[in-house]
Parts: structure tokens; C-alpha cells; sequence
């Protein structure tokens, strides 16, 4: 029997799956969730727990496995949706970190990248025309430290961010999301641990980290299509207003604005998704550590949206 690979960042929503699903294991599939199971509140937190990136189905049933995608994409997006705004917030965010994960393992393909570019639309207009969606987003727990989950919520703390700063730009809010959902391409299947507070990394690793804008700027110097305003995020994005940020310690006057939304945002959610901080708590300390590092504005918003959850 054949298998094909799918997601787990697809699997979420109260929908009922209509394919088996199977995890591998020492070179064995091992039945692991059936028909008729669904993905939503509880199970989902249990089931990313689990921190399994890759399920598989028999290649039979992937026509059944479009088919739930299809369905599940819809029916969050719709506006007239009867659905719980948490359960199409936790759909919606499934579907962006897939398209993520996507562009991180293939950064090469130019569909890939047209797919979430596309997708990014989409989500910056859900965000923008319901009220409740990034604090939805942003309640979702990043439980397994996930890099494109990380994405996600920094895009989403961005476009809320700028929404408080009454940036208005349709264009500019694109490329502020997309630029933050492949901000950390140059982390991907980094050697390091960057998941923990930077002062636990050794000096060696400490350095490869603080490479890792100009790593992402690297991997891409073949590619034709990325745009230029995202790969400037991608580069500028560990950048602080005032000089200390990395890899080329530039300055507020030297820095693209939506990079600085996008530092702010990415130093806020990696005191609570990496560094483990309280919602409670990280505000605090982004304000005591992080002073002067970003705009005072937009720390006061950022708090704003995080007590707000």
C-alpha cells in the first residue's frame, strides 16, 4: 500500500476527516487517527503536543484529503460562516503556517511562493474586516515552538500593530504579512537551538544565530521571485532603531518602516514563544530589556494587543 505525505499544520476545525491517517515509524506506517475524527480546541493543543510534522494517507484517499481542505479554507473565510470565530481562526492559521512551511522547504519554487503570496491577501483581508480574528490568532498557543507557527503570529501582531498606526496601504500591508511570516527562512533546519533564550546559546552558536537574516538574504540569491520588500524584511528584520540589533547594526534612519514593525513584533513573540514568557509577564520585559531598542509606540501597542488576549 502507497502513502503520500501531508501536513499536520492542515489538520485542524471541527470537520470530520473522511481518510485514514497514518504516522511513520521505523520505516512502518502505523494507523494512527480515523475517519471521522476532527481537530478542533483540546485535541488540537494535545495533538501539536505531539510536535509531529508529517503524516501520511494512502495515496487513494488524497482526493478526500483535497476535498477536507477545499471545505475546511471555505468555510473559515466565509463571512456568513456559522462557525465560532476561535474554530475558522484556528483553520485559517493552520492554513497559513502550512503555506509557510511550504516556502521554507522550497524556497525555489515559484509556485510555492505565488500560493502563499496569494494566501496572504486573504488572511490580511480576514484580519482586517473581523474585529475578533488576531486576537484569535494570537490566543493560539505555539505549544511545540514551531518556526513557521512563529511566523504567523509575528504576521499577525504586525498587521494588528499597523492597524493601531493607522498604516492603511493595502500593498504595504501584503508585503508587511508576508515579509513576517518568512522572516526566519534563514532558521530553517538551523543546526542551533534557537528555541531558548539567547543568553543559554554558546558563543559559537550565538554567532550563527545573529546570521541568520543575512543565511535567509543567501539562501535566496538564486531565486527571481521573491519580492524586494520582503527580502528586505527578511534581512532587516533582528534590526533595532538603535544600532544594536543584527547582522549589520543599522539605525532608524538606515531601516525600511515595516521592518521595524516587524523587529518589534518578532522581539515580542520570541520573549513568549521561545523564551517562554507569560502573556502576563512579556510586556513587562519587553519594555525593561527592550527600551530604546524599538519605537516606544510601538512597545505600547504591542502591549496593548497582548493584554487584550
Amino acid at each position: 500500500m502507497n502513502h503520500t505525505s501531508i501536513r499536520v499544520s492542515t489538520l485542524r476545525g471541527d470537520q470530520k476527516i473522511t481518510f485514514d491517517v497514518f504516522v511513520k515509524i521505523n520505516d512502518k506506517m502505523v494507523h494512527y487517527l480515523r475517519r471521522g475524527d476532527s481537530f478542533e480546541g483540546a485535541r488540537l493543543k494535545r495533538f501539536k503536543e505531539k510536535k509531529l510534522k508529517n503524516l501520511y494517507i494512502i495515496n487513494d484517499d488524497e482526493p478526500n484529503y483535497r476535498n477536507y481542505l477545499k471545505i475546511n479554507i471555505e468555510s473559515a473565510y466565509d463571512p456568513n460562516s456559522q462557525k465560532d470565530m476561535q474554530l475558522r481562526a484556528e483553520i485559517i492559521q493552520g492554513d497559513q503556517q502550512f503555506h509557510v512551511e511550504e516556502v521554507f522547504e522550497r524556497p525555489e519554487d515559484k509556485t510555492a511562493y505565488e500560493a502563499t503570496k496569494a494566501a496572504t491577501s486573504k488572511y490580511v483581508e480576514f484580519l482586517t474586516k473581523n474585529a475578533p480574528a488576531a486576537a484569535s490568532i494570537l490566543k493560539i498557543e505555539n505549544t511545540d515552538k514551531n518556526l513557521a507557527h512563529h511566523g504567523v503570529t509575528v504576521g499577525t501582531m504586525a498587521v494588528a500593530l499597523s492597524q493601531k498606526l493607522k498604516l492603511t496601504d493595502p500593498k504595504a500591508s501584503q508585503w508587511l504579512t508576508l515579509g513576517s511570516l518568512l522572516h526566519d527562512i534563514g532558521l530553517h533546519d538551523s543546526p542551533i537551538n534557537f528555541q531558548q533564550p539567547l543568553t543559554a546559546l554558546a558563543a559559537p552558536d550565538l554567532a550563527t544565530y545573529k546570521n541568520h537574516p543575512q543565511s535567509g538574504i543567501e539562501k535566496l540569491k538564486n531565486t527571481m521571485h521573491f519580492d524586494p520588500q520582503v527580502l528586505k524584511i527578511i534581512n532587516e528584520h533582528e534590526e533595532c532603531i538603535d544600532g544594536s540589533g543584527f547582522p549589520k547594526k543599522l539605525i532608524e534612519n538606515q531601516l525600511d518602516e515595516l521592518s521595524i514593525i516587524v523587529s518589534s513584533c518578532n522581539a515580542m513573540d520570541r520573549l513568549l514563544t521561545f523564551e517562554g514568557i507569560s502573556k502576563t509577564d512579556a510586556p513587562k520585559k519587553l519594555m525593561v530589556d527592550h527600551i530604546g531598542k524599538h519605537p516606544l509606540q510601538h512597545i505600547k501597542l504591542i502591549t496593548e494587543i497582548i493584554k487584550s488576549l
